[in-house]
């Protein structure tokens, strides 16, 4: 009798080893498929993700306060996921000024995941004319991306979020 319990102790300790390493071996391959929907329903509440026609994936927009008029290129068209690329932003003032010399701070990421950018976007350098460069943009799976900018010149500090719907 000792012997069959060693055994069955010994087939359930290795059936257990055999689950646990093939759960952490797939589950970065089937997991974004299955666990998308349930943590967006669990995390924001809703049963269903968001889709692009509900976003306002405009490429020019009103900073949230009106100050700025701003718009923004990508050097890839389409954007697509996994290239690091840059983007032209365009700020001009509410009267429609170039605004030089601003400093703008770049932040984002996924709101139906809870996380950032892959990366650190930056602006790195002023081009005139109300253009800047920002180096440095990676968006590393599809769904819904939010690039914010903090834009501050003459005094007057202002944000503008661009919604990104990639597939993916």
């Amino acid at each position: 009798m000792k012997a069959q319990s060693k055994t069955i102790v010994i087939t359930v300790l290795v059936t257990v080893a055999i689950l646990f390493a093939a759960f952490f071996l797939l589950m970065p391959v089937f997991g974004p498929r299955f666990m998308h929907p349930i943590m967006s329903q669990y995390m924001h509440g809703n049963s269903d993700p968001i889709t692009s026609n509900e976003l306002d994936t405009a490429t020019e927009k009103l900073t949230e306060n009106g100050a700025y008029h701003v718009s923004f290129k990508s050097d890839l068209d389409p954007i697509t996921i996994n290239q690091i690329h840059t983007w032209v932003l365009h700020i001009e003032s509410a009267d429609g000024q170039s605004v030089e010399g601003a400093t703008i701070l770049v932040d984002g990421g996924m709101p139906e995941h809870g996380h950032g950018l892959p990366t650190a976007p930056q602006v790195t350098q002023d081009l005139g004319n109300g253009d800047y460069l920002v180096e440095g943009l990676k968006f590393q799976m599809g769904g819904w991306w939010e690039v914010k900018f903090n834009i501050t010149a003459n005094g007057n500090t202002d944000n503008v979020t661009f919604n990104i719907m990639l597939g993916g």
